[in-house]
């Protein structure tokens, strides 16, 4: 018969076996989460991750369940966990105050939604939509984007993947991964209004080896965007427009200097987008974009299908400077479709810093059923094959 100390001693391994950091899946619900889109649930949240993230399971679950709607002011999850395996499982619908004003923002700053930060290995999935009520943000008192908040964040994070989700009308930029390496986002739909300001879909800022495959982005501003320091980045089968394309930069604003390289983008559609493949850089900038491959694109009514402007400038007025964010070794091979300009190929550069390298191969574009025309200054580089638009200053090669 076994003592009264080993009967103790069971009873408290028993016991810590079931308490919540053993277990796999922790369901929202059960930490006070009602889900009618009205309460508040973002305390429940917290208490669910801060049980996640201390998990000793390999691979513990946030669940949030489906056929119901969450409210959510700022969240933070904060990292590392003690599991590097965690998923984050959306199936039921997350949403925002739909009035600014009653947003419970930190220090009165809005700037971020859904947040996580150092969290590494995170899969973040689902069947679900997080929808971010941004209409009033919109509005003249709150068209700064410095003060509208990102739907999600991803900071400071390795080895995460982005799948399945829908996201729609949020007040800032929906998706950002912020210093981050080894990123994968798949079959993800992005909607919002094509007039919402600076609503990008998917930004990347510092963020290397990532992979965007597979999504349907139709916003205001740019589909996927692409600024310092990143690279190694390759994007491909995405469906964008209305919004301003795929945009390399805005770089070297204020003189700063800033680096992107090693862009891969294959078989994207646009369809009546400002833009379709875009590098933009403010002059007076430093650095450089370089190392980039746009192929296999099919422009449908897009207003400039292939852009280089080294004097971005989206002022009324801004200061001629000479130094520029140098743009090298930038390749456009089977581009193809109608363009809403007679312009459809636009490269501006810079005469102390003009463009290197760049080659285009099979470009057929056409304006209205008409010829479309081309612009280029201060370019260096080849082209050849189907060339609809011609590029004057490209010299061509036969074979």
């Amino acid at each position: 018969m076994a003592s009264r100390l080993e009967i103790l001693f069971l009873v408290s391994l028993f016991s810590v076996l079931l308490t919540p950091l053993h277990c796999s899946v922790f369901d929202v619900t059960q930490y006070g989460a009602i889900g009618n889109g009205s309460t508040d649930d973002s305390p429940a949240f917290m208490l669910a991750w801060t049980d996640v993230c201390n998990s000793s399971a390999s691979t513990p679950i946030f669940h949030i369940p489906g056929n119901k709607t969450f409210l959510l002011n700022p969240v933070f999850f904060q990292g590392p966990c003690r599991s590097t395996n965690i998923q984050f499982q959306i199936d039921g619908i997350i949403t925002a105050e739909s009035e600014p004003s009653n947003w419970k923002c930190t220090r009165n700053r809005c700037d971020k939604w859904i947040h996580f930060k150092r969290v590494d290995g995170l899969f973040i999935n689902g069947s679900g939509i997080i929808d971010g009520k941004g209409k009033n943000w919109w509005s003249s008192g709150y068209i700064k984007a410095d003060v509208r908040p990102s739907a999600l964040e991803v900071t400071s994070s390795n080895k995460v993947q982005l799948t399945g989700l829908s996201f729609r009308n949020n007040p800032h930029m929906h998706v950002v991964f912020d210093s981050c390496d080894m990123v994968h986002i798949s079959n993800v739909s992005i909607d919002a209004p094509g007039d919402s300001p600076n609503t990008d879909g998917i930004h990347l800022k510092e963020s290397t080896h990532v992979n965007i495959e597979f999504c349907s982005i139709r916003t205001g501003d740019d589909c996927i965007s692409i600024v310092d320091k990143s690279s190694n980045i390759t994007i491909q089968n995405i469906e964008c427009g209305p919004g301003h394309g795929i945009s390399i930069g805005s770089m070297g604003q204020y003189g700063a200097y800033e680096t992107v390289e090693n862009i891969y983008v294959s078989d994207v559609q646009f369809k009546g987008s400002l833009s379709g493949v875009r590098i933009k850089t403010w002059q007076g900038g430093k650095g450089h974009a370089r190392k980039m491959v746009f192929k296999g694109i099919t422009s449908l009514n897009t207003q400039y299908p292939i852009q280089i402007d080294q004097f971005y400038c989206p002022h009324a007025k801004c200061n001629e400077q000479a130094d520029a964010v140098e743009i090298s070794d930038i390749s456009y091979i089977d581009i193809k479709g109608t363009s809403m300009r007679k312009t459809a190929v636009k490269l501006a550069c810079s005469e102390s810093v003009p463009c290197k390298n760049i080659f285009m191969q099979d470009i057929n574009l056409s304006y209205q059923g008409t010829n479309a025309s081309a612009y280029c200054k201060n370019v260096n580089g080849t082209s050849q094959g189907i060339m609809e638009p011609s590029v004057p200053c490209l010299y061509y090669q036969t074979s």
